[in-house]
């Protein structure tokens, strides 16, 4: 089964530009409908984002896509959308869902474990250094291993608890400006990488956090040497962000 945002690629192929083409493979379609889907643009002007909205709703009518009118939202400053705040500039974690994760109490079995991992693992690209900071709660999940709640793993499960509630605001990447790519390399502490832009806020220059990424090392990864590591990190963290760097200048 795929997403709806997996279906809207394969059947509206946008442009940077803002050209839109439909994707031939659905032509053949006689019949199609989507529960729902976002378009966004970083217009200054409405009327613009009106036209944009006019393009692709005259792609959607040649083939039937049907959009329910009176599930539509015109002009949204701010969406709640699968668990983020979603505005125009930045992406925040929806603290209503994080508010009854944070009233359970420590994890008494592996599925209080797991539940709780899915969960945080979402908003993993909010997170500084997520996947050394769970290392200890992932471990209870390994085959032959007794299931104890020590002292490192209720730390490690109140920290999670506590970066969820003070995650930072992530800015939206603006592909005309050059990104930074900040990197970090430890063998006892994995690899992690974070990305960066510098764009105008409120007519000041700030450099604010596209995303944050993270990784454990293979056995035989660890024990290489510092410098064989940082090189690892890097082009680890170039086919991570791929999506955003791939043709960009950073």
């Amino acid at each position: 089964m795929k997403s709806i945002g997996t279906i809207i690629k394969e059947i509206i192929l946008p442009h940077r530009k803002g050209n839109i083409r439909l994707n031939p493979e659905f032509v053949k379609h006689e019949d199609a409908h989507i529960q729902g889907f976002l378009l966004g643009t970083d217009y200054q002007r409405m009327k613009y984002h009106v036209q944009y909205i006019d393009r692709v709703l005259s792609k959607c009518t040649p083939i039937n896509l049907k959009i329910p009118f009176k599930r539509c939202n015109f002009g949204q400053q701010e969406l709640l959308v699968l668990g983020n705040k979603v505005s125009g500039l930045s992406l925040e974690i929806d603290q209503n869902k994080v508010a009854a994760v944070l009233q359970k109490p420590v994890p008494k079995n592996i599925k209080d474990i797991e539940s709780f991992l899915g969960f945080a693992s979402y908003y993993r690209n909010l997170i500084k250094s997520f996947s050394h900071i769970t290392s200890s709660i992932y471990k209870l999940c390994s085959k032959d291993v007794v299931f104890e709640i020590t002292k490192e793993i209720r730390n490690a499960y109140e920290r999670i608890k506590h970066e969820l509630t003070n995650a930072p605001v992530l800015i939206l990447p603006d592909f005309e400006l050059p990104f930074k790519s900040y990197i970090d390399a430890d063998c006892s502490q994995g690899l992690e990488a974070a990305l960066h832009q510098g764009q105008i806020v409120d007519v000041e220059p700030r450099e604010g956090v596209i995303c944050y990424i993270s990784g454990k090392l293979k056995d035989s990864e660890a024990r290489y040497g510092a410098t064989q590591t940082e090189g690892l990190c890097l082009v680890w963290a170039l086919e991570k962000l791929h999506y955003y760097l791939e043709g960009e200048v950073f």
